[in-house]
C-alpha cells in the first residue's frame, strides 16, 4: 500500500488558497484534541450513550427534531428500555446530582403531529427529571427553521452534523435491507437510511458550547453559565480519532431576527472552496437545490483545468411532494450543470444496495483535494444559504500533513462503503490513477455500487419544474415575516388560573383522545374512504347535516387533519354543498376547539404548543378579523392547535371567527371544487394532477400575498 493513499498520481498543488477566515466565512478557527467521523446513526448513538454517561456537569442538545422514544442501542438493548432516550436522559440526571440536561427543538415540529412524538414537552419536561430542562425554539423566522444538529458533553466534547436524536435515523453502515433493529418507536420499518456526524474534543467543542448558550438565550431569555471543564473529557470510549490536534472551524447560517444580524458563513464557505478547489470536490448531501452551489459548480467544472466534482445524492426524495418539488428543481439544476461540464469532470451519483434498492442519503459532507473536511447540518438548499439556521464544523490543512492523510482515509470509507469493497482497496486504487473519476470508475462493478442518474429519469423529473422556486425553496426572509416580525417584540402579558383541577381533566380528556387516535387502530378507521362511507350512510337520515357538523368537532378534538374532513366531504356531496357543510364545519369545530383553549388557559396551552403563537396573539386581536385571515393560511400549527392558542389568548371571538372563515374560505372552495383532482394528484402523482395541484397552491399562494401587502398598506408606519 502506498504511504500517502489519498494523493492522485501527478498532483502537484491542491487547494489554491488557504480558504478559512473567521468573520467571512467562518464564526471562529479553535484547536482539537481530536476528531472523528461517525458514519451512520448506529456509531453515532453509541459515542453519544459513551460521553453522555461521562459527563459530569452539563448536556446540551439542539436538533431540529428529538423524539424520547429513540432507541439508542439497538443491538444491545436492555429489557427495561434503559437505553430509549427519555430514560436515559433521566437515568443520568438521576445519579449524577451536578449533572443538568439541556434540549433545544424547532417549535413548528408541530406540524408534523402526525408523523412525530406527540407533547414532546410533556414528555421531557413534566416526565422527567427536574435538572431536564426542554424547550421549544421559535427564535427565527416564521418560515424558517432551528436545522442545526449538534450536542455538547461538559464544554469538552461536541457532536455536529445530520444526525438528530429522533425516529427513522438508526443504521448501521452495512444497510442490510431486512435488519430487524431499523424500526420506528411504532413498529414500523423504514428503508436503509445514510448520514455522517463528527465529533470533536477541546477548544473547538466549548465554542460549541457557547453557541447553545446563545441560541438558549434567544429562546428564552434565560442566561446559562458555562460549565467547568473537567481534565478528564468525556470523550467516547474506545473510540479512535480520525484526526489529531486539528484546526477546525465553525461556519453557521443564521437568519435575520429581531435585533440579530443576518449570518452566511454557510453560503461563502461554499463559493469560497469550490472555487480554490483544484484536483477534486467530493460531495455526499440530500438536496441539490441551491442557486449558489449551483452557480459555483457551474464555474469550478467550465475552468479548463478545474476539479472532478463527484456528487452522492439520494436517488429520490422521501415522498411524493418532494419528489415533484425538491426533486424536480434539482433536475433543472442538474441540467445546467451538465451543460456547464464541458469537460467531462462531473459525475452525479446514488448509492444502490443489493437487488437494486436505492440508499437514502441524509449527509452533509464536502471532501477536497484531501485538504479540507466539512461535516454539518447543512443542505445544499437556498433555505440552508440565508433562512434556515445551520451548524458545520470544517478542518483545512496542508498537502502531506497527517491530517491530510486522516481526511483522505475518511474519503475512501465512504467510497468503500457505496461500492461495497475495502476502504484499503479504495486508497491504493485512488493512489495509482491519475483522477478521482478514474479510480470510482473502475470501482463500480459490483452489486452494492455508485449509480448515475439516468437522463431519462431528469426528463421524467423537468415536469415538476418550478420557475418561482422561493415557493418551495426560499433563501431568504419572505416579506410576511418581516411583518409578523413586529409581533415577537411585544411582551407578554400572563393569565392565572385558579381552577386547576378542571384544567387537569380537560387535559387528561385531550390526551385520552389524541392517544386513542395516535395509538389505538382510530387513525387507521379514520381515512378518506371511511370517512366517505359513513358520510353516505348518513345521507339517509334526518340529522345527517348535524352529524357531519359533528364529525368536525370530533375530528377538531382527535387532531384530525382539517384538509382529510374537508376533502371527505367534497367526495360526498355537490360541490356547493360541500363547500357549505366544510366552512360550517370548520368554524364549529374552530369554535368548540377555542372554548377548550379558553378553559385550558394560556400558560397550559403555550407548554404544549410553543410561544409563537402565543406571542402573536396580543396583535392579532388588535389588528382583527383581516390579520388573523392571513395567519390561519400560514404553517404556525394544526387547526386544532391554533384554535386553542387563540382562546387561550382571548383573541376576540368575533374577529377570530370571521377572520377563520375568510382565510379558509379560499382553500376549502378549492378542496370541494377540485378535490377529485387533488385526491388523484395524491394517489398518481402523475404530470397533469401535479401540475393542476401545483396551480391551485400558486394562486392561494398569490391571494394570500396580495393580502398579506392590503394590511401592511393598512396597518400604516406606527405599526413599525
Amino acid at each position: 500500500m502506498h504511504d500517502f493513499p489519498g494523493i492522485l498520481k501527478g498532483a502537484r498543488v491542491l487547494l489554491s488558497t488557504s480558504v478559512l477566515e473567521p468573520g467571512r466565512n467562518c464564526w471562529r478557527i479553535l484547536p482539537a484534541e481530536r476528531m472523528t467521523f461517525l458514519v451512520d446513526a448506529a456509531d453515532y448513538f453509541e459515542a453519544f450513550v459513551s460521553s453522555a454517561e461521562q459527563a459530569t456537569e452539563m448536556i446540551y442538545i439542539a436538533g431540529w427534531e428529538i423524539d424520547s422514544r429513540t432507541r439508542l442501542l439497538r443491538q444491545h438493548e436492555q429489557e427495561d428500555g434503559y437505553y430509549q432516550l427519555g430514560k436515559f436522559l433521566d437515568s443520568l440526571a438521576a445519579k449524577t446530582p451536578r449533572l443538568r440536561i439541556y434540549i433545544l427543538c424547532w417549535d413548528f415540529s408541530l406540524v408534523f403531529a402526525m408523523e412525530r412524538e406527540w407533547f414532546p414537552l410533556f414528555t421531557l419536561n413534566w416526565r422527567t427529571h427536574s435538572h431536564i430542562k426542554f424547550r421549544l425554539d421559535s427564535s427565527h423566522p416564521i418560515s424558517a427553521s432551528q436545522h442545526q444538529k449538534f450536542v455538547v458533553m461538559d464544554d469538552s466534547v461536541a457532536f455536529c452534523g445530520g444526525i438528530d436524536l429522533t425516529s427513522e435515523r438508526w443504521d448501521t453502515s452495512e444497510h442490510r435491507k431486512d435488519n430487524p433493529y431499523r424500526k420506528s418507536p411504532n413498529g414500523r420499518m423504514y428503508p436503509p437510511f445514510h448520514d455522517v456526524q463528527a465529533v470533536v474534543e477541546g477548544q473547538a467543542a466549548a465554542a460549541c458550547g457557547q453557541l447553545f448558550r446563545d441560541r438558549w438565550f434567544w429562546a428564552t431569555g434565560q442566561e446559562l453559565e458555562a460549565p467547568e471543564r473537567n481534565e478528564k473529557a468525556p470523550w467516547p470510549r474506545d473510540l479512535e480519532p480520525n484526526l489529531i490536534k486539528p484546526q477546525v472551524a465553525i461556519a453557521r447560517t443564521l437568519p435575520p431576527f429581531q435585533e440579530r444580524e443576518e449570518v452566511k458563513e454557510v453560503e461563502t464557505l461554499y463559493i469560497d472552496t469550490m472555487a480554490a478547489a483544484k484536483n477534486y470536490i467530493y460531495v455526499e448531501n440530500q438536496y441539490l437545490t441551491s442557486n449558489t452551489i449551483s452557480h459555483s459548480i457551474s464555474q469550478a467544472l467550465q475552468k479548463k483545468d478545474g476539479p472532478e466534482v463527484i456528487m452522492v445524492l439520494p436517488h429520490e426524495s422521501g415522498g411524493w411532494l418532494e419528489q415533484a418539488t425538491m426533486d424536480g428543481i434539482r433536475a433543472k439544476v442538474l441540467h445546467q450543470l451538465f451543460e456547464a461540464d464541458r469537460y467531462g469532470r462531473l459525475r452525479v451519483l446514488y448509492p444502490c444496495l443489493e437487488h437494486d434498492e436505492p440508499l437514502y442519503v441524509h449527509a452533509k459532507v464536502m471532501i477536497v483535494d484531501d485538504c479540507l473536511v466539512r461535516v454539518g447540518s447543512s443542505n445544499l438548499t437556498n433555505r440552508s444559504m440565508g433562512l434556515d439556521s445551520e451548524c458545520d464544523l470544517v478542518v483545512e490543512t496542508n498537502e502531506g500533513t497527517q491530517i491530510s492523510k486522516g481526511i483522505a482515509r475518511f474519503r475512501d470509507r465512504l467510497l468503500a462503503q457505496h461500492l461495497g469493497v475495502s476502504s484499503e482497496e479504495v486508497g491504493q486504487l485512488v493512489s495509482g490513477k491519475e483522477s478521482l473519476i478514474q479510480a470510482l470508475e473502475a470501482l463500480r462493478s459490483g452489486e452494492r455500487t455508485l449509480k448515475s442518474f439516468s437522463m431519462t429519469e431528469l426528463e421524467h423529473e423537468k415536469i415538476a419544474w418550478i420557475e418561482d422556486t422561493s415557493l418551495v425553496d426560499p433563501e431568504k426572509v419572505i416579506e410576511i415575516d418581516l411583518f409578523l416580525a413586529q409581533f415577537a417584540r411585544d411582551e407578554e402579558v400572563e393569565r392565572k388560573h385558579r381552577n386547576w383541577i378542571g384544567r387537569v381533566v380537560m387535559l387528561g380528556g385531550l390526551l385520552g383522545l389524541a392517544a386513542a387516535w395516535r395509538w389505538t387502530s382510530l387513525s387507521e378507521l379514520i381515512s378518506m374512504e371511511n370517512l366517505s362511507a359513513w358520510g353516505q350512510m348518513l345521507k339517509e337520515y334526518r340529522l345527517f347535516p348535524v352529524g357531519i357538523i359533528g364529525a368536525y368537532v370530533v375530528g377538531g378534538l382527535l387532531m384530525v387533519p382539517v384538509t382529510l374532513l374537508i376533502g371527505a366531504t367534497a367526495m360526498i356531496f355537490a360541490p356547493h354543498v360541500a363547500l357549505i357543510y366544510a366552512i360550517i364545519g370548520c368554524l364549529s369545530s374552530a369554535a368548540v376547539t377555542y372554548a377548550v383553549g379558553v378553559r385550558l388557559g394560556r400558560d397550559l396551552v403555550r407548554r404544549l404548543s410553543g410561544k409563537r403563537l402565543n406571542r402573536l396573539s396580543k396583535r392579532l386581536a388588535k389588528r382583527g378579523i383581516l390579520t388573523v385571515a392571513i395567519i390561519r393560511n400560514l404553517p404556525v400549527a394544526p387547526f386544532t392547535i391554533v384554535n386553542m392558542v387563540a382562546g387561550a389568548s382571548r383573541i376576540r371571538f368575533l374577529d377570530y371567527i370571521a377572520g377563520t372563515a375568510i382565510g379558509m374560505a379560499p382553500g376549502i372552495l378549492l378542496l370541494t371544487f377540485f378535490a377529485d383532482r387533488l385526491v388523484r394528484a395524491v394517489k398518481n402523482p402523475e404530470w397533469h394532477n401535479i401540475a393542476i395541484t401545483v396551480v391551485l397552491g400558486v394562486l392561494l399562494a398569490a391571494g394570500i400575498r396580495l393580502a398579506s401587502k392590503k394590511l401592511s398598506k393598512k396597518t400604516g408606519p406606527e405599526d413599525n
